[in-house]
């Protein structure tokens, strides 16, 4: 099913259009009697009186070919509840066959700056799913007018939320898509695409990573048939120079665990390991369609964790690009190896003014947040508060978890410099954390996002309707947006 969004000035013939209206809270039809007949506004009035009026939205047949969709707007709305309100118009409307609508913007009568444009950008969040493999195509369209000369947003504005409505929807698909389709050759190419857009994309092979010494992510991907990458991708919307803000993804394209083998139950859910990197590309996606006034880098390490005679072995110890020995205790503890490499990559090519990474990296995380926060590990406070109050204003949320040198001991290793996995057992999530922090080496500000809970949704959340979230994408930009443009 596709939305089309069409903008008007006017409608010739209202008679027999559904009309979308808006209402102040207690659904008082006075400021809204002109756009209806007087038999209308009097039939929907009697309508009203046997209504449940704590609903934000209502809708009424008028006749066999019209109806009429009433949404209240209370006082002071918060952007996210504008976008959750265009969520629910979207469910309201996505019933039965093709179906055309009128909405006048001049009914919207809110103090929220803007509130056209996020009440669509919620249904247009809402409204995608991935049928791409379906045999039988849905080809049922809803067309969307709005008419009226004010509460529209600019051209500019239109650009802004397309722009991260793209991103947010690419970084869904390659969630979404299974694993024999999206391995890491079929990544990498998809990302060289992206050059089409004005993004600078770099594709490090096996041979290159080898020549580089990053035996860490290429020790995870060693077992499968498929090439290993380290892909980066670079906007540049400052004229000068500045330092880049750098943002990293851990891209596992399937997951079995190796040969720490997962159980077989859920096993299928593991194309979404690669969630972190995909954050990343949407939001990459995003910032070179809108020409965000900042210069900025993505990496993502691409591979699949196999089994096979040429697996990586529990008790291997590898050399990392950092030159720290890691020893691997567990080879279901893969995707920090990918990630330890990219960051200190990262950090010596671009010298970047933060680093923020994220990955599905831990099921401790889901265990103690569940799925309505990301974990936030970072050594930065300022750099913390700033993306905590980002997630808040795009309900995103993430919760600040702890790092201390105390944690440290559980990850050093008798045999290499570190270890991959705490032994000892508890704070599997801080403990992973702790372990990316090593290899940051020169102090640069960096936060980890541990997105295991909030990458893939079961049952569907207010903005998506079950499967891949983008969670990530939208957050990331509110906190380019608010502090670095």
């Amino acid at each position: 099913m596709t939305i089309k969004i069409n903008y008007l000035k006017s409608i010739k013939n209202k008679s027999s259009a559904n009309v979308v209206l808006f209402s102040n809270e207690n659904f008082k039809l006075n400021s809204i009697k002109k756009y209806l007949s007087n038999s209308e506004f009097s039939y929907v009035n009697d309508l009203l009186k046997t209504s449940d009026l704590k609903k934000k939205l209502l809708t009424f047949e008028l006749t066999s070919k019209k109806k009429i969709v009433l949404i209240s707007i209370k006082k002071d709305l918060k952007t996210s509840e504008v976008e959750n309100l265009g969520a629910e118009f979207y469910i309201q409307i996505n019933r039965g066959k093709n179906s055309e609508y009128f909405l006048f913007s001049e009914s919207i009568s809110s103090n929220h700056k803007n509130f056209l444009g996020y009440f669509l950008h919620g249904l247009k969040l809402k409204s995608y799913d991935f049928k791409k493999y379906k045999s039988k195509k849905e080809n049922r369209q809803i067309l969307l007018n709005i008419t009226g000369k004010t509460n529209q947003p600019s051209k500019q504005t239109q650009l802004k939320f397309k722009a991260l409505e793209e991103g947010t929807f690419y970084a869904r698909d390659l969630v979404s898509e299974p694993g024999n389709i999206l391995h890491p050759d079929e990544y990498a190419k998809r990302l060289i695409s992206l050059r089409k857009i004005g993004l600078k994309v770099n594709v490090f092979d096996k041979k290159k990573l080898k020549n580089l010494g990053m035996n860490a992510l290429l020790g995870v991907g060693q077992g499968s048939i498929r090439g290993s990458y380290l892909v980066t991708m670079e906007w540049k919307g400052k004229k000068n120079d500045s330092k880049p803000l750098a943002f990293v993804g851990k891209g596992v394209c399937f997951d079995t665990g190796g040969y720490s083998l997962k159980p077989a139950r859920f096993m299928e859910d593991m194309t979404y390991d690669m969630a972190g990197s995909a954050t990343v590309v949407g939001l990459m996606k995003n910032l070179a369609m809108r020409k965000a006034k900042v210069n900025a880098v993505g990496v993502v390490g691409l591979v699949e964790n196999m089994v096979s005679g040429n697996a990586q072995r529990p008790g291997d110890i590898v050399k990392s690009y950092s030159g720290k020995t890691i020893e691997i205790l567990n080879t279901d503890a893969e995707g920090r190896l990918v990630l330890a490499d990219a960051l200190t990559y990262t950090e010596k090519k671009f010298k970047p003014q933060f680093i923020i990474d994220l990955a599905t990296l831990t099921g401790a995380i889901i265990v103690c947040l569940g799925s309505e926060y990301a974990g936030l590990f970072s050594n930065d406070d300022k750099l913390s508060k700033q993306i905590y109050d980002a997630g808040k204003k795009v309900e995103e949320k993430v919760w600040r978890m702890p790092l201390h040198k105390n944690y440290d001991k559980l990850m050093d290793s008798k045999n290499a410099d570190v270890q991959n996995i705490n032994y000892v057992g508890g704070a599997g999530s801080t403990t992973a954390a702790q372990f990316l922090q090593r290899f940051i080496l020169n102090k640069t500000p960096w936060a980890h996002l541990d997105i295991a809970g909030m990458a893939f949704s079961k049952y569907g959340g207010a903005l998506n309707s079950g499967g891949a979230t983008g969670f990530g994408v939208r957050l990331l930009n509110q906190l380019v947006e608010e502090n670095y443009e």
